[in-house]
């Protein structure tokens, strides 16, 4: 057992990561957002957490809440200019923020450039990822039973009812924003001191391509549905390696299967049958 953790805890501690950029984007999704800057903000914390903790010796709590911090900052000022985006046009705009984080990221000396940035420190371990992932559960599920969390779901379904029952909705979709990014900075810092060395391309279109997918066939609004896309994401391009080049097919069909057959996702496979 201890020699098969070995040999797979990478993969073990990516599931978990992916599992909080999944959670981080299922928030922004249950308020009606179609906010694709998860990996930008994941990104900007990475880079802060790596950061302080190589120049100013900041161990791995510190990194969190300052990497966090800083990812939620970002998310609020984007928020501003952006609130009143719905649809595809946030979506684009939101893509368009990660590729303009990344090309900073690519072109600013303190980053290390397209090289990258290495010399990390390994502090992020399994039980610290893992623990994270648990927490972070536990704390949606308290919210989940919450009037805050009915106030979202009204916002997703119809903003204009909402707003007839007296709920915020500016505020409630800055709030997802802004949580949201902070969960994705907090995978971000940790993603950084599990992997001792970080590129912007660590940070690109493909990871939040990943991270969507994840959440759709998981279920957008479920957590665990968003945990379990997010495994599935992780585990599947490595046991289809035997498919070299067309592995990226595999993932593509099964988002096709679950769009046709299953629209709500995996957990709406057994929502269904309860």
């Amino acid at each position: 057992m201890l020699a098969w953790f070995a040999a797979h805890s990478k993969l073990i501690d990516q599931i978990g990561i992916n599992a909080l950029l999944a959670l981080s984007l299922s928030i922004s999704l249950r308020s009606g957002q179609l906010a694709l800057a998860q990996a930008a903000f994941m990104g900007i914390a990475a880079y802060v957490g790596a950061i302080g903790a190589v120049e100013a010796h900041w161990n791995l709590p510190l990194s969190l809440v300052i990497g966090s911090l800083c990812a939620a900052i970002a998310a609020a000022l984007l928020a501003l200019p952006l609130g009143r985006l719905r649809g595809v046009f946030l979506a684009i705009a939101t893509i368009g923020f990660g590729e303009i984080a990344r090309i900073v990221e690519i072109n600013v000396k303190a980053t290390g450039g397209a090289e990258g940035y290495a010399n990390i420190p390994n502090d992020a371990n399994t039980a610290w990822i893992y623990g994270t992932l648990g927490i972070t559960g536990a704390l949606i599920l308290i919210f989940e039973r919450s009037r805050a969390a009915l106030a979202i779901a009204a916002t997703r379904e119809d903003e204009s009812a909402a707003r007839g029952v007296g709920i915020d909705v500016t505020a409630v979709r800055f709030g997802a924003l802004v949580a949201g990014a902070a969960l994705a900075g907090c995978a971000g810092v940790l993603y950084a001191h599990a992997n001792y060395f970080i590129t912007p391309s660590d940070f690109g279109f493909a990871r939040m391509e990943q991270i969507l997918v994840g959440c759709v066939i998981g279920g957008v609004t479920s957590s665990l549905g968003a945990v379990i896309g997010a495994a599935v994401m992780t585990i599947l391009p490595e046991s289809v390696r035997f498919l070299a080049d067309y592995r990226e097919v595999s993932t593509g069909a099964i988002l096709l299967a679950i769009v046709l057959f299953a629209p709500d996702g995996i957990a709406g496979l057994w929502q269904r049958r309860a």
